[in-house]
């Protein structure tokens, strides 16, 4: 038998690090992945999914990745049955992560308008070409 899951996504909201009883941190988060035909009648060009990560995973999750990161999640499909606040049954198909990587760098303009397009004037001054007259490629650096 065979249980395997890979997803590409990004996070739809920052991930919630909760502790078990017996002391194991489990983290809960989500991802939209990208469909690879956008649909004609206006639903979602996107699927969401609920991954669940324990252990070391939730605690990296937790401390580097943050709502809107693009993600590779390798798991497992995992069905589970509760009983709702309301008396309901209820169950829940979820992604059990067993490695989650980010994909991509945490953006460094904090909600800026401009997305971080313009430089800083040290990074200005560290990727600026040295004259030509200055250039020694013999040169120990």
């Amino acid at each position: 038998m065979v249980n395997s899951v890979v997803l590409i996504g990004r996070l739809t909201r920052d991930p919630e690090l909760r502790t078990t009883t017996t002391g194991k941190n489990v983290c809960s988060f989500s991802i939209a992945v990208q469909k690879r035909i956008k649909p004609q009648d206006g639903s979602p060009d996107a699927d969401f999914f609920n991954i669940v990560a324990w252990g070391n995973q939730a605690d990296y999750v937790t401390n580097y990745l943050t709502k809107g990161r693009l993600v590779a999640i390798e798991g497992r499909l995992q069905a589970r049955k509760f009983t709702g606040s309301d008396g309901a049954n209820r169950e829940v198909v979820e992604v059990v992560a067993n490695s989650v990587q980010g994909l991509d760098r945490p953006r460094e303009d904090h909600g800026g308008g401009d997305q971080g397009a313009r430089p800083t004037a040290a990074a200005a001054a560290v990727t600026a070409a040295p004259a030509a007259d200055e250039y020694d490629p013999f040169a120990d650096e």
